[in-house]
């Protein structure tokens, strides 16, 4: 008989000793993991009740991460890597293959981490031609790939000074968006488990270099915990914890660093940004009672330019919201992100590919009831259509 998630919990917590089970009870009735667990309910209850009350709390997918957390808050490190290997080899990704069935040319694929396979669909000429003719100053144009420099910035931080912070499954993200980035043809200033300053420091020196008048367009991609108490949209540096509450960074000063002030070199240009971080501490999903409802080195010197214009950005959740992650498939919000892009980019432009990543949380069947999360566009002053034409 194949394993239930429930054996898989189990079997970890049988590796803990009584002591370790009433620690592990304790860590898990104090964390501020939503919905919230009394101590009334782990009393005197045994290892086979606790994995029940996971599952029945959390859902399957999220007990697994929740245990795996806990465990770790209690130095059991290898109990908590085999039971993510072990639920991970049982319950891995669907296999995705994408066929172009309109052009024929063969696709890029690649097989990650998370047992995803990613194929990306390549542009025909024949389409980038045609819209470039019947849309001309409709889109942005894009420079030749034979003499243009892009260049996106991917700052993920998964290890923080509180242990407990740690972002498991943050790797998978990291590997896929950078993936998907280099295949849309940016080169990746990529950095790791940074503190608000340095976040600040990354994003600056990034919109400093010359190199971005030989570009038409750039990605900053940011992925850390958020604040989910008292500063929204604040990304939380790897010192942050209960004795250090004043490191993080402002998605607001992404716009100030790369704006037409700070950043010349990008005037006119696509900057699209893209956040995985909480927003608030809570959840997505409510229930509503039947009946309730029924239904610049081109600007003008002497003239004025918008300070702030051609931004695009999807934050991973809605405001006062979490975001999810899973700690072996990494975060739905850049799973789903990564494959519409490697579906639909060849031929929509960036606010349609953001609108279908929209409705991939719409319509996800692992996020249900309160857990439902929604990505969402804010802050976006885009003037024209921003085609990724990927391959060309």
């Amino acid at each position: 008989m194949e394993k239930t998630t429930r054996d898989f919990l189990l079997a970890s917590l049988n590796d803990l000793l009584d002591a370790d089970l009433k620690s592990f009870c304790g860590k898990l009735c104090d964390s501020k993991l939503e919905p919230r667990i009394p101590r009334g309910s782990v009393e005197r209850k045994d290892r086979e009740d606790i994995a029940s009350l996971l599952i029945e709390t959390y859902t399957e997918s999220r007990a697994v991460e929740v245990t795996c957390q806990i465990l770790r808050s209690i130095r059991f490190n290898q109990t908590a890597e085999k039971l993510q290997s072990d639920y991970e080899s049982r319950y891995p990704a669907p296999q995705h293959e994408q066929v172009d069935t309109k052009s024929g040319n063969n696709q890029i694929r690649v097989k990650d981490m998370c047992k995803d396979t990613f194929g990306l669909i390549p542009c025909s000429q024949e389409f980038k031609d045609k819209i470039l003719k019947e849309k001309g100053n409709e889109i942005y144009k894009p420079l030749d790939k034979s003499v243009r420099k892009r260049k996106a910035l991917l700052i993920t931080n998964i290890e923080f000074d509180n242990e407990k912070m740690y972002r498991s499954g943050a790797d998978k993200d990291e590997e896929n968006m950078e993936w998907l980035l280099k295949q849309l043809d940016y080169q990746v200033v990529k950095y790791r488990n940074l503190s608000g300053m340095e976040i600040d420091d990354a994003v600056k020196n990034f919109a400093a270099p010359v190199e971005h008048v030989h570009s038409d367009s750039t990605f900053v991609v940011i992925m850390s915990h958020g604040d989910r108490i008292k500063n929204r949209d604040a990304i939380l540096g790897v010192h942050y914890g209960d004795r250090n509450t004043d490191d993080f960074f402002f998605v607001d000063k992404i716009f100030s660093h790369l704006n037409t002030e700070n950043c010349a070199a990008l005037h006119d240009k696509p900057k699209v940004i893209l956040i995985q971080a909480c927003r608030g501490g809570k959840y997505g999903g409510v229930e509503i009672n039947e009946g309730e409802h029924n239904e610049l080195w081109n600007i003008k010197h002497d003239g004025w330019v918008h300070k702030e214009k051609d931004f695009a950005c999807l934050m991973s959740c809605t405001p006062e919201c979490r975001s999810a992650r899973n700690p072996y498939l990494g975060s739905p919000y850049i799973r789903h992100l990564v494959s519409v892009f490697c579906e639909s980019a060849h031929e929509i432009h960036i606010d349609e590919l953001f609108r279908k990543v929209m409705q991939r949380f719409e319509s996800d069947p692992i996020r249900k009831g309160a857990s439902k999360q929604m990505a969402c566009i804010e802050r976006e002053t885009l003037v024209k259509q921003f085609y990724l034409f990927p391959g060309l």
